[in-house]
Parts: C-alpha cells; sequence; structure tokens
C-alpha cells in the first residue's frame, strides 16, 4: 500500500478541515462510523464508488496512527 496519506487529504476550505479522501467530500470519519456500525468494506464501497479498498486501509491506519501517537489525559472515574 502507498502511504496513507496519499489517500487522505485536510483541506480548510473542504468538509470544514476534517480529513477527507483525495478528490472526494467524503470525510474518513464516515468510513470509520461505518465499519463501527458494522458494514463490510463491500458495502461501503458500494455506497461510494469513488472509493477503493485502499481507501478504507488508509481510514483505518490513520486512525489507528493517530492515537498512536496522541496525548490522552485520564479522567476520574464517576
Amino acid at each position: 500500500m502507498k502511504n496513507a496519506w496519499d489517500y487522505i487529504t485536510v483541506d480548510r476550505e473542504i468538509c470544514h478541515g476534517k480529513p477527507c479522501f483525495k478528490g472526494t467530500r467524503i470525510m474518513v470519519s464516515i468510513v470509520l462510523e461505518l465499519l463501527e456500525a458494522g458494514e463490510t468494506v463491500e458495502q461501503i464501497l458500494d455506497a461510494y464508488p469513488g472509493l477503493t479498498p485502499q481507501h478504507i486501509q488508509a481510514a483505518l491506519h490513520v486512525a489507528s496512527e493517530l492515537l498512536q501517537h496522541e496525548q490522552f489525559l485520564a479522567f476520574p472515574a464517576a
């Protein structure tokens, strides 16, 4: 696979600066939400014909990378 960022862009003029797939207005978060909801890759590709399996893989890779390199604050249990 190419670099995941070869598939994803962030532009303040497109989708309010949210990460989107290059050449589309499809936000990466939409694909991640669909996967979370149990949609298959095939269902997502059918719904968004401009995407490829590599786009889905890039979305997962970028989400993983961001979680690995971000610092989080622990909140006390309620």
